[in-house]
């Protein structure tokens, strides 16, 4: 019996900001990986995101598999990441939010001494 080897290649891109993305999308892998981790299938993955080739869904589960430990290291540092942009921008959302409702508060006090009679 032969013996048959091959190599697969996975088209993986890292972006500037650590992000890794399927092919030339803007899907990440961590993306592919929940919804592997909840136990959707490859074909209900490609329904999700379908920007997406069924064989590169296919690639990042077997990728995943293959290097569990460098994946899951890598999904917690992204979740760590941005738990800590979201720290950090909240307050800057909070006040244009706040600024935002007393502007529109305003408008709709000056409005409704407009139309009383």
């Amino acid at each position: 019996m032969d013996i048959l080897e091959t190599i697969q290649t996975i088209n993986l891109t890292k972006t500037s900001d650590g992000t890794i993305r399927v092919g030339k999308t803007r899907v990440a892998l961590e993306s592919i990986v929940h919804h592997f981790s909840l136990g959707a299938t490859a074909e209900e993955i490609a329904q999700k995101f379908p920007a997406l080739k069924l064989a590169e869904i296919y690639g990042v589960i077997s990728y995943f598999l293959d290097n569990h430990e460098e994946v899951a290291k890598y999904v917690l540092q992204q979740e760590a990441d941005g738990d800590e942009l979201q720290t950090e921008l909240k307050p800057r959302f909070q006040t244009a939010t706040d600024e935002l409702r007393q502007r529109i508060l305003a408008r709709w006090e000056k409005q409704r001494n407009v139309l009383k009679p």
